[in-house]
């Protein structure tokens, strides 16, 4: 498996998409979708690939002087639980603290509404992120948003 951070805009869109319309469950509404796409051009971006073809990808955004948000995070379904999301978080971690943040952030659905998003609260708690705060009208009441937080600086 290899990451590599894109710089060109127009590829980091490419992948963005090509990965996010693979996944409806997680990215069925199509304005939020082509949001993620639109500003995946200006964020950092890391890309896992084996043999070539992007398998998933993220997105990095300062949210404050101290915090790296993870802002939108896509992993193909054939390649759940093979260890390309832990691989790009982990990157992710590296890149927050070689360039001296103290936290990553990322915002899910809370535990507890569907299958899919408890899925992924398991994934993020699973790599040691932390219960921040939930703001249960931020996006709506049926998707109430979970904010979860890590320090960047124990090592791995």
């Amino acid at each position: 498996m290899r990451i590599q951070m894109l710089d060109d805009r127009q590829e980091k869109q490419r992948v963005a998409r090509v990965i996010l319309e693979a996944l409806p469950e997680w990215f069925g509404i199509p304005e939020a979708r082509e949001n993620y796409i639109r500003e995946s051009a200006d964020e950092i971006m890391l890309v896992s690939s084996e043999g070539g073809e992007p398998d998933g990808f993220l997105c990095l955004k300062e949210t404050g002087r101290d915090t790296l948000e993870l802002a939108v995070m896509g992993v193909l379904k054939e390649y759940h639980r093979q260890g390309v999301g832990t691989a790009l978080v982990r990157a992710a971690k590296r890149i927050a603290r070689e360039r001296g943040y103290s936290f990553l952030q990322v915002k899910t659905v809370q535990m507890g509404r569907y299958p899919e998003y408890d899925a992924t609260n398991r994934f993020y708690l699973s790599l040691g992120f932390k219960e921040f705060e939930v703001f249960p009208t931020l996006w709506d009441e049926w998707n109430p948003c979970q904010i979860y937080v890590m320090s960047v600086d124990d090592s791995e």
